[in-house]
């Protein structure tokens, strides 16, 4: 089959990349990772304001979702752009909060761009940690998400007190910084039925994070086709050389080969298909991240060269919201 966007959707596309790219985001990205994030939450209203966080809010909460093709289609921009932020936890906190209640109180805000959320399992097998909890205003936690407790089987939903404590920690990826959330905090939800709740968040997250990360790739592959062009041995591009042209190729195919299965998973939201979609545009970007700093040399191991933007969120995306192996388990299933 063949997914090709509507004139809309790519229309929708062009206007974010425009966006994105007068915002100067390496910039921001920068300032982000220091700690200031000014200029981060003026792009993170600039987005909202484009509707991106309303695509996965409900009509009735103020939101014009849930589109997941769309938030797709917007998650590739940002991806392609390195936007910094607790963008996919944002989506995230939007599928845990759909108890009318809870999606009064909550969703307009997200929808809005005024909130901003993140979301730690407390209980994860990778530590208590949530992404820019320093400059979230929402911390959601899920704590017993396997064992129950007094949430019973499907675990139970809180809302996190403060912005955390301790010291920020920063990952591979800079500008994914992490804090340890608060225990204890308001319980929002709880019993089997949060658990169908957080399974179709993971979805909703998953799906966000395979379309970010085959932005990155993408990027990075513009980034290195224009390098190799432009740096010269023997008296040549290197780009003309043969074993450059199957690396390259390798890169371009592997993303390629994410595209369809990330807007097909799209359209069906079936956990296995996302699941796919996940694994190969994380492991198809990831490859393509190792393949543009081979072909950089030294200089693609500097952290003032923006290649290195892109470079550590490859990196750090491939683990987010579930590994390689996990992804790959619940397609096998």
């Amino acid at each position: 089959m063949r997914f090709l966007l509507d004139d809309e959707q790519r229309a929708f596309a062009h206007s974010l990349d425009a966006l994105l790219t007068a915002a100067d985001t390496p910039s921001v990205v920068r300032s982000w990772s220091a700690g200031d994030h000014t200029a981060g939450l003026a792009l993170w209203s600039r987005i909202a304001d484009a509707g991106v966080f309303a695509l996965a809010v409900p009509e009735a909460y103020e939101g014009v979702g849930p589109l997941p093709v769309e938030l797709a289609v917007a998650f590739l921009e940002l991806g392609r752009h390195a936007v910094p932020g607790p963008l996919v936890e944002t989506v995230a906190a939007t599928a845990l909060l759909t108890e009318p209640g809870l999606a009064k109180r909550f969703l307009p805000g997200l929808a809005s761009g005024e909130t901003i959320a993140t979301v730690a399992a407390l209980d994860g097998p990778y530590g208590s940690y949530a992404l820019d909890g320093d400059a979230a205003t929402i911390h959601l936690t899920i704590e017993n998400g396997e064992d129950g407790g007094e949430g019973g089987a499907g675990g139970e939903l809180r809302l996190a007190q403060g912005q955390g404590h301790g010291p920020v920690r920063t990952s591979i990826d800079p500008a994914r910084r992490l804090t340890r959330p608060k225990p204890g905090g308001e319980l929002l939800a709880t019993g089997p039925e949060f658990a169908a709740t957080a399974a179709h968040a993971l979805t909703w997250a998953r799906l966000a994070t395979a379309a970010q990360a085959l932005g990155v790739g993408l990027t990075l592959l513009d980034r290195t086709v224009a390098y190799v062009k432009q740096r010269s041995q023997f008296g040549v591009p290197i780009g003309s050389f043969q074993a450059v042209k199957h690396r390259l190729a390798d890169a371009k195919i592997a993303l390629e080969f994410a595209r369809p299965l990330l807007f097909g998973a799209a359209l069906t939201m079936d956990p296995a298909d996302v699941a796919a979609a996940k694994v190969t545009a994380c492991e198809a970007a990831y490859t393509t991240a190792r393949t543009a700093l081979q072909l950089h040399g030294a200089i693609g191991y500097t952290a003032e060269y923006d290649l290195s933007l892109w470079l550590t969120k490859a990196r750090a995306l491939r683990t987010a919201w579930g590994t390689p192996g996990e992804c790959r388990e619940l397609v096998l299933e």
